[in-house]
């Protein structure tokens, strides 16, 4: 099976390393050729376009930073995607724009499986990500060996649809989890504790999550360097926002992270890491949550 791979930024140079790493054939297109640097040393050939890498594969793996720029490339690559071939979208899309979009590759011929992943680009240099697929079963079945090779734990969540709205939901408890862990680590802070004792204390308690763990250590590091902007985490909670009006359930918290998120980009900036929300309350307070040993990046 020949892989094209379209988008290798943090999230997406790494999977693409998997798939090189697993014997697979990969071509590899990115508008920033240098972000391909490492893969090409790995084995993977290239493609000056979307048109020109769509034409030589069997299927076209895409993780792309919003669904505007998803629509565009899958434009180009339908020009020359062949029938019968497999579009695997791995960016986060609503579950309306999934479906849209594969309705337009399907008029080519071209079947769609939506794949988001989540875990963090530390997990996806491990091959130990998460991924979430939908689409039809038999499509999940052929592409199951190059999914093994980009990640350890994998869910058919449904017909195609389904894993936009699981993404989601999982991203909108992780952004509420963070805010969450900012607040606790600042009463730990105010209350006179060791911050580094305080944050092992959490993780050994029933109050810990996936969130306090790994970007709990890059708050105390104050590095704060998840990879993730708050750009995309306001894209994610908007898509959360909208299934909560849809299915018609109310998203308290999800609603206070969103309006938190909304002044943590008025304060720093689209382009400033998610995890930075937490120094809204740091800056508020006058009072930061460092503490010695913890690392700059996850690993």
């Amino acid at each position: 099976m020949h892989y094209g791979y379209i988008g290798l930024g943090n999230l997406g140079g790494h999977l693409a390393a998997s798939l090189l790493g697993a014997g697979f054939k990969v071509t590899v297109h990115d508008k920033d050729r240098a972000a391909a640097k490492r893969l090409l040393a790995l084995g993977a050939a290239w493609a000056d376009t979307p048109e020109a890498l769509a034409q030589a594969c069997d299927a076209v793996v895409t993780c792309l930073p919003s669904p505007k720029v998803s629509e565009l490339v899958l434009g180009q690559m339908l020009k020359t995607l062949r029938p019968g071939t497999t579009w695997i979208e791995m960016s986060t899309l609503g579950r309306d724009e999934i479906l849209r979009l594969a309705a337009s590759a399907a008029e080519k011929g071209v079947r769609t499986m939506e794949l988001p992943v989540t875990g963090g680009v530390h997990l996806a240099a491990r091959g130990q990500i998460t991924m979430l697929a939908g689409g039809d079963k038999d499509l999940f079945d052929r592409h199951r060996p190059a999914l093994e090779a980009m990640g350890d734990k994998i869910f058919h969540m449904g017909p195609l649809g389904s894993a936009a709205v699981i993404k989601v939901i999982t991203n909108m408890l992780a952004f509420i989890h963070l805010v969450a862990d900012g607040e606790a680590l600042m009463l730990a802070k105010r209350g006179g504790l060791d911050l580094g004792q305080a944050w092992a204390a959490i993780k050994a308690s029933s109050g810990t999550s996936f969130v306090h763990e790994t970007e709990g250590q890059l708050i105390l590091n104050g590095s704060y360097d998840i990879a993730f902007t708050m750009d995309l985490a306001l894209k994610d909670l908007g898509f959360a926002m909208n299934f909560g009006r849809e299915f018609e359930v109310p998203l308290d918290l999800a609603t206070l992270t969103h309006q938190t998120f909304v002044k943590g980009k008025a304060a720093y900036g689209g382009d400033a890491q998610s995890t930075q929300i937490v120094k809204l309350l740091e800056d508020a307070l006058g009072t930061d949550l460092r503490a010695p040993g913890f690392p700059a990046r996850l690993e």
